[in-house]
């Protein structure tokens, strides 16, 4: 289903976040992306919920999945209690920041940016249930950055047309 409204356990983008006790879930997460970003649309769909900004084009620029079903394999082990995946699309000098050197990532791993188990080579990047430390100071602006380069892209779309 698509949508770009929010039900928001938060009115404004950054409240209460560093206040809570327990790391951010995916509807949290879910939550502050669209509460942050109001053009957002969203499709949710096999355990996953899609991020995007145009209903006729989705290349997403985020998603967070629920379960292994999207993956070769079960890289994540996301049939874990309480385990997902948020993924985010980059450009490539972000991806070779972040995780351009890592060789054999553990892609089961807790908090840790990671290259996606899937679509690394697509320049998205990953991290299983982030901390809110780390969803605050490293995934949120992960996520502006991707959002940012999707609008710029949709704006020159809707020029040239």
């Amino acid at each position: 289903m698509l949508g770009g409204g929010h039900g928001g356990r938060f009115s404004k983008p950054d409240q209460n976040w560093q206040e809570m006790d327990s790391d951010p879930s995916p509807e949290e997460i879910a939550d502050w992306i669209k509460t942050t970003h109001p053009d957002t649309l969203t499709a949710s769909r096999l355990g996953a919920t899609f991020f995007s900004l145009d209903e006729s084009h989705w290349p997403n620029f985020a998603t967070i999945v629920t379960t292994d079903e999207h993956d070769i394999g079960e890289p994540s082990k996301l049939s874990r209690p309480g385990v997902f995946r948020l993924n985010i699309a980059t450009r490539k000098e972000t991806f070779q920041r972040l995780v351009g050197g890592v060789d054999d990532p553990d892609y089961a791993a807790l908090d840790r940016i990671l290259p996606h188990p899937v679509y690394a080579k697509e320049l998205w990047v990953c991290i299983l249930n982030p901390s809110r430390q780390t969803f605050a100071e490293q995934v949120k602006p992960l996520i502006a950055e991707s959002h940012a380069r999707l609008a710029r892209a949709r704006l020159r779309r809707s020029r040239s047309s």
